[in-house]
């Protein structure tokens, strides 16, 4: 029912917060909504939440952000936060961390900019090629936001690789303000 629940409100959400119980630890039902957000493409903020009752050292939230960074490998991009619900210890930092996420989840990013950064991307690391045929960018363009979605117009679909593009998505990434939003790359031939 909970999950049912937590499926519903996230259909009307921009931004999703996966909170994970600090005692427990990751349980299933977790991956299972954080997948959901994932899939939709709402923003995501990871909060790890009963922190003052988990017994720490030096090395206990890194060790946690570790796990986490493990079991939602699809969530990269998710900023983590470590709360505590009752004592209100980092709580004031939840409601900023939102307004960011929704924020960037929102951005539109100018084609020509968009264009440039891809050129450059492709300049650094060319395309990869197959059969002496090699894969060309001929042009890109944001074509949605919520969550920020491109398009690629190149010459033969078949030749993009996941892992270049994914490689054109951390370039994305590293050139804009996009914590905490999922990125979608659709590919199409130059003809469409």
């Amino acid at each position: 029912y909970s999950v049912m629940r937590a499926l519903r409100a996230m259909e009307r959400s921009d931004v999703v917060l996966v909170v994970i119980n600090g005692e427990e630890g990751i349980i299933e039902q977790d991956k299972k909504v954080a997948g959901y957000a994932h899939e939709a493409g709402r923003g995501v903020i990871i909060v790890v939440n009963k922190w003052d009752a988990v017994e720490k050292d030096e090395r206990t939230m890194n060790k946690f952000i570790a796990d986490i960074r493990e079991e939602f490998k699809y969530l990269s991009y998710a900023p983590i936060l470590f709360v505590s619900a009752k004592t209100k210890q980092r709580v004031q930092m939840i409601l900023p961390k939102v307004a960011q996420v929704a924020e960037q989840h929102a951005l539109r990013i100018a084609t020509p900019v968009l264009n440039d950064l891809i050129h450059e991307a492709t300049t650094v690391t060319p395309p990869p090629s197959d059969k002496g045929r090699r894969l060309r960018i001929n042009y890109a363009t944001q074509v949605a936001v919520k969550p920020p979605t491109f398009v690629l117009f190149v010459n033969d679909t078949e030749l993009m690789h996941f892992s270049y593009q994914r490689y054109l998505e951390n370039k994305i990434r590293e050139a804009f303000p996009l914590e905490g939003t999922p990125i979608r790359i659709l590919v199409r031939n130059k003809s469409e």
